[in-house]
């Protein structure tokens, strides 16, 4: 059995979405003064680095991170390679084989430097989320900051995923994985009130 690790690492210099809560860690307590221990601490946004989006992000009546089923993020995942697109829509995924996944990443390779937030990135059209929900699809993870342009204010792949049941886990890393078929075990932190959670994103080669 092996393990891929696809997530981001979190650390003081990973990159925040514009104006959000950047990640911070420090060490509150040392084993010299404790005796026996090192504490930390971390403050951050909840989507920051490699994230799921609760509903309640972009609905206020949405469902929030604990109401989601653990097993949402758990399944049959299929990774198709979507290099150099600026939008995937509905026909660049209709040469694709669904059968047996519930999960689908994009590897757009779009987001070059984790070190800073991409100027400019690929996003997912409104017609992709009826068309993958007709496939059996549950949920869409993109190695992206977000399913829609950083500037977007009416978020038109986060409803459009929303309005056919489709969950979404961002910033994903994917350079390091060929596109085919995999287990995907993404699973949030249960925070009762959370828009968002990070996750430690891990993918199992068959």
């Amino acid at each position: 059995m092996k393990l891929i690790d696809i997530s981001m690492n979190l650390n003081n210099k990973t990159p925040e979405w514009p104006g959000d809560e950047p990640f911070y860690y420090k060490l509150t307590m040392s084993m010299d003064e404790t005796g026996s221990v090192n504490i930390g601490q971390f403050t951050a946004s909840n989507h920051t680095g490699t994230h799921i989006d609760a509903p309640f992000h972009y609905d206020n009546k949405g469902l929030k991170v604990a109401d989601l089923s653990p097993e949402r993020f758990i399944g049959e995942a299929l990774v198709i390679n979507m290099e150099n697109k600026k939008v995937i829509r509905k026909k660049d995924l209709q040469s694709f084989q669904f059968n047996g996944v519930t999960k689908v990443l994009f590897r757009t390779m779009s987001w070059e430097d984790r070190k800073q937030f991409p100027p400019s990135y690929t996003v997912i059209g409104e017609d992709v989320a009826e068309f993958l929900y007709d496939k059996g699809i549950d949920l869409i993870g993109v190695d992206t900051p977000s399913v829609d342009p950083e500037t977007s204010k009416d978020l038109p792949a986060h409803h459009s995923l929303y309005k056919n049941d489709l969950l979404i886990l961002e910033g994903l890393q994917l350079d390091h994985v060929a596109p085919g078929s995999y287990e995907l075990m993404a699973f949030p932190l249960k925070m009762d009130e959370a828009d968002g959670s990070p996750v430690r994103a891990i993918l199992k080669q068959k």
